[in-house]
């Protein structure tokens, strides 16, 4: 595990992601009854669902809108006063703060901390969160994909060594990465949790989202998902997979929803807890990096994200990557 700024909050894992949404009907036909998420609370222009293991108020967030964005991530720290120490923490860095009392941000969130953060991200930090029924044995109420919980965040960034930089500095290991020969960084994936990751960094135009990771316990959930969207002629949402990842060793299906939000239904990877743990670099040229059995990595995949939101709710200006994964040819990808 990374030695944390002095001044930084204490984060737990990442907790929540809040999307902007343009037919909430049809996100909760997405979400809810084919991927299988609980609802939480619902009213005319909100949905909050959580996975059948999660027992706080929710992990995902859906809001009506004009147009189809990424609101903010969240993560849950330590103690209410990691909240005071977010606060301070970016005002230092010059970021852009702004305080979330509670009952004025999200449904079931207490006070929070929102920031944009040095790579453009909008991104919340609380500690306070009502808690929600335990449904971990209603085996009753389990459907669709059966989503346990939200396990990851992957971004889009032009600069991976700062994305890494910064959340070293925010106490995040680093379970794996993908290099060049040069030890040129592409992407890596950082955690804080005890597994693969809470937070991975895709080298592209960003600050962009490039998918939420969710996950089941067992790959035939992630089977049942692509046959569940193939049987109602539905296939078309699916984007890639089903696969394994040769990062992470995850069993994956890349999903979008009605808005083009990419979602990677995951299981299979494995414990990052112990103090000495190493970090595995794969080389860019390693053609199982992305796809342990070599099958290619379409275009779509690379190159097309959600757009992000500042703080008022208007889109972020993105810039180009400086190190292009997708140009360099690799086995089954030919995309160089």
């Amino acid at each position: 595990m990374s030695t944390p700024h002095p001044d930084a909050p204490d984060v737990i894992r990442s907790a929540y992601a809040q999307l902007g949404v343009t037919d909430l009907a049809a996100s909760r036909w997405f979400w809810v009854d084919m991927l299988g998420f609980h609802v939480q609370h619902e009213d005319a222009g909100t949905l909050c669902l959580r996975g059948s293991d999660e027992l706080t108020h929710h992990s995902l967030v859906l809001r009506s809108g004009e147009q189809a964005a990424l609101d903010h991530i969240a993560y849950r720290v330590r103690t209410p006063d990691d909240v005071d120490k977010a606060e301070k923490f970016f005002t230092e860095l010059g970021r852009p703060v702004r305080r979330v009392p509670k009952g004025q941000g999200t449904p079931g969130v207490g006070d929070a901390v929102r920031v944009i953060d040095p790579l453009g991200f909008p991104v919340e930090f609380f500690y306070d969160i009502e808690r929600a029924e335990r449904l971990i044995q209603r085996y009753d109420l389990r459907h669709g994909a059966e989503i346990a919980r939200l396990d990851h965040f992957n971004i889009c960034t032009p600069d991976i060594p700062a994305a890494y930089a910064h959340y070293q500095s925010l106490g995040f290991g680093c379970s794996e990465t993908i290099e060049g020969d040069e030890h040129e960084l592409y992407a890596a994936w950082m955690y804080r949790k005890q597994t693969v990751h809470d937070v991975a960094f895709t080298g592209g135009v960003g600050p962009r989202l490039h998918h939420l990771g969710v996950a089941t316990h067992e790959s035939h959930q992630v089977l049942r998902a692509a046959d569940l969207f193939g049987s109602i002629r539905k296939e078309h949402h699916i984007e890639r997979g089903p696969g394994r990842h040769g990062v992470s060793n995850a069993f994956y299906l890349y999903l979008r929803d009605p808005d083009g939000h990419r979602v990677e239904i995951y299981t299979s990877d494995y414990y990052t807890g112990d103090p000495d743990h190493e970090t595995y670099r794969w080389n860019v040229h390693d053609d199982r990096r992305r796809d342990f059995w070599g099958n290619a990595v379409i275009e779509s995949w690379y190159k097309e994200a959600t757009e992000v939101l500042d703080l008022d709710g208007n889109p972020q200006p993105v810039t180009e990557t400086l190190l292009d994964e997708s140009a360099v040819q690799v086995g089954a990808d030919g995309l160089g």
